[in-house]
């Protein structure tokens, strides 16, 4: 079992050390750190986003801020809960400057629309759950935007009510109203199928996961050079 598809339960205890040594300038510990959270926090990028390539661009950005701030780190919220905020907020600042942007440029139809599939499944996958995957994501999508990010959180990376308010910096009453809400219209839309695919949605594994962190260290090691 690799560092990334390990229960959260299992690494906690190594994040205060991963800190320290990150703090220390170590960068096999901010690797370690990605391999770790990359999915959890592609996750919740994807979820304010709804595209592929900016999700992953400020991944990347994220992980250069944590990198140089992890001295601000105290520990008295959980490390995971640090780096979704940085995510977050990084995700927010960039959806608002494309709506600026929006506001001026005009969009070309059909441009920001990508497969979301991940590539890297194997010929093995069935069919019938590949679909699934695609309907949900596709249904994710579509929530409002204070929704999407809870849901996300909530139900794919199974943070709790109080992990997801610290996050996103909401009242733990809006995540249970927001996610009790965005639950519902879900299965509307998919009925019994819905929890079929929650393991696969959004996958961050293999390539995608080895892309972020080789550019990510490219640009330690270039700056550690220098």
């Amino acid at each position: 079992m690799t560092a990334a598809s390990q229960p959260y339960a299992l690494r906690t205890s190594n994040d205060q050390d991963l800190a320290r040594r990150m703090a220390r300038g170590d960068a096999r510990a901010l690797e370690e750190l990605m391999r770790i959270y990359n999915r959890r926090l592609f996750r919740t990028a994807r979820a304010i986003l709804r595209d592929d390539a900016a999700a992953e661009d400020t991944l990347q950005e994220a992980y250069l801020r944590a990198y140089s701030s992890i001295g601000q780190f105290r520990g008295e919220a959980q490390l995971s809960t640090w780096l979704v905020r940085i995510v977050a907020n990084e995700a927010l600042a960039r959806r608002r400057k494309e709506a600026r942007r929006a506001e001026v440029l005009p969009i070309v139809p059909g441009a920001a629309q990508e497969d979301s599939m991940d590539q890297s499944d194997g010929p093995q996958r069935k069919a019938e759950r590949a679909e699934i995957r695609r309907l949900l994501e596709e249904k994710i999508d579509a929530l409002p935007d204070g929704y999407r990010a809870v849901f996300v959180l909530r139900a794919l990376e199974e943070l709790s009510v109080e992990e997801t308010a610290a996050a996103l910096d909401i009242p733990a009453a809006t995540v249970r109203t927001r996610f009790f809400r965005a639950r519902s219209q879900l299965r509307e839309a998919l009925s019994r199928e819905v929890d079929l695919a929650f393991d696969d949605a959004f996958g961050f594994a293999g390539e995608r996961c080895d892309r972020i962190v080789a550019r990510v260290m490219a640009i330690v090691a270039a700056g550690t050079a220098a």
